[in-house]
């Protein structure tokens, strides 16, 4: 079974979680994709969907799937996702696709946060997958020394700006024993808008696509 099937095992297993008659929030990337094309198959049960990405907003739109402003909105029951990394304590390193602040305050929102992945993205310390930092241009040279302060690699990730307006720096060569702590100190850095650590808002539920069929993790 390839990496890819996996991953859509995943995502179609999220289906079974997904309450009718209510709005689903969507995340970002590969794994979403597929997560998109299955919420497709149920499109006319749910009210629509809030998006985090322009990204996941012209797929859901181009499979008929009314896309919602988050601002309309005081709370929704499910935000499906994926992670770049994701320990045991439901904790993740996000942001891959450069989506992370708009994925982090849709999952604020949330009463849920489900997280779909295939097997290859569990690990026993975050870090090994390079931190995304979100951070406004004019700061990316203060936040990358500040960043280095930490025990971390900084590297612009050239040619992409968010949908945000801003740029990426991402972090190697950490080994993030303590995430909800390295969160907030990156977070009090002046010139972050957001980092890719999701620990205060973990995962709640994680679906794992593997070659044996898929996991629940609760």
């Amino acid at each position: 079974m390839t990496q890819d099937e996996m991953k859509k095992n995943a995502a179609w297993a999220a289906l079974e979680y997904i309450p009718r008659h209510t709005v689903v929030g969507v995340g970002t990337g590969s794994t979403v994709n597929h997560f998109i094309d299955a919420l497709a198959s149920i499109k006319t049960e749910i009210k629509g969907a809030v998006s985090s990405s322009e990204q996941s907003t012209a797929r859901l739109k181009a499979l008929g799937i009314a896309v919602l402003d988050l601002n309309d909105i005081d709370s929704f029951s499910v935000y499906v996702d994926g992670a770049d990394e994701i320990n045991a304590q439901k904790h993740m390193i996000k942001g891959g696709g450069a989506a992370l602040t708009r994925e982090k305050i849709v999952a604020a929102v949330a009463e849920k946060f489900i997280c779909i992945v295939d097997s290859t993205k569990q690990v026993e310390v975050l870090g090994k997958f390079p931190l995304p930092v979100e951070v406004i241009p004019m700061a990316a040279g203060h936040v990358a020394r500040q960043l280095s302060k930490l025990g971390g690699k900084p590297v612009l990730r050239q040619g992409v700006t968010t949908d945000n307006g801003n740029v990426i720096l991402d972090v190697h060569q950490l080994a993030i024993t303590d995430p909800l702590q390295l969160e907030q100190q990156i977070n009090n850095i002046v010139g972050v808008v957001c980092n890719g650590i999701f620990a205060q808002r973990a995962a709640d539920m994680v679906l794992v696509g593997a070659a044996s069929g898929t996991q629940v993790i609760r």
